[in-house]
């Protein structure tokens, strides 16, 4: 564990586990997580010989409650603060829904030598929200309600979610782990309720098709068809068809939260990518 600190004096907290020789895999969380939601797979990708870096985001978990930077501009120059003092090389950047957000837009930016691979987990590119430029995005007043739903009740607001769509469990016959609603909960709760308010804006909002048009190394695109978060049609293909060196894998009914209810089948199919 350590910190690291940006130039506008936010402390960013992150895990660091492994040989420093070894490859470097950074995961990057969604909302409104900590580096923690990565915990199965960062022991995976130890037990295979890798070094495994994890952060919170600003305004989340164990980073400071900065009032300001919650968009991706800043989310990205974080992580380039974290990957320059690391000295990164080479490094696979694995970005579940926000964070996919996230690794689009640092992976576009990153000096040449510090990204090998990117895998984008059921990630919010290229943009959520419906326009006239994204007919099948969804309406503004879903971003709307969450931030409603924020703003009124935090802590029953991040019991609900998780319950339900986030994981899948309001599906007929799915098998709810409490364990996970409660986990989801505590990550939620340890951040900064401003940071997660703003970052909706962020997530929602901000269009990522010049950065995967941008990228110019492998990334494995990895998505559900039954995430009722970030639905697969406007997401995952249309991600796919812009970057340059993409390989789409689908997972029939499969939830948003597929990282903590089918950890097996997705560490396997990215340890499988990032060794090929």
């Amino acid at each position: 564990m350590g910190t690291v600190t940006t130039p506008d004096g936010t402390t960013l907290f992150y895990k660091d586990w492994g040989p420093r020789d070894a490859p470097p895999v950074v995961f990057h969380h969604g909302w409104p997580l900590s580096g923690d939601d990565w915990d199965n797979q960062m022991l995976f990708f130890l037990a295979h010989g890798y070094r495994v870096i994890a952060h919170d985001r600003r305004g989340h978990g164990r980073s400071s409650q900065s009032p300001t930077g919650h968009e991706m501009d800043t989310y990205a120059a974080d992580v380039a603060v974290l990957t320059d003092a690391l000295d990164l090389r080479d490094a696979v950047h694995i970005g579940h829904s926000t964070g996919g957000g996230e690794v689009t837009r640092y992976v576009a930016r990153a000096e040449r030598g510090r990204v090998g691979k990117a895998v984008l987990v059921g990630a919010v590119p290229p943009v959520m929200v419906k326009s006239d430029s994204n007919p099948g995005g969804l309406p503004v007043e879903v971003f709307d309600e969450l931030r409603a739903a924020l703003a009124a009740n935090r802590a029953q607001f991040y019991i609900d979610l998780p319950s339900g769509p986030f994981y899948g469990f309001n599906r007929p016959g799915a098998e709810v782990s409490q364990g996970l609603i409660d986990n989801w909960w505590r990550q939620g709760m340890a951040g900064a309720a401003n940071a997660h308010y703003e970052c909706i804006k962020a997530f929602s909002e901000t269009d990522f098709t010049e950065d995967l048009k941008a990228i110019d190394v492998p990334v494995l695109v990895a998505h559900g068809t039954d995430d009722q978060i970030v639905p697969y049609a406007d997401s995952a293909p249309l991600s796919a068809e812009l970057l340059q060196h993409a390989t789409l894998k689908t997972y029939e009914g499969f939830p948003h939260g597929m990282l903590a209810t089918h950890p097996d089948v997705l560490n396997r199919d990215i340890l499988e990518f990032v060794k090929s």
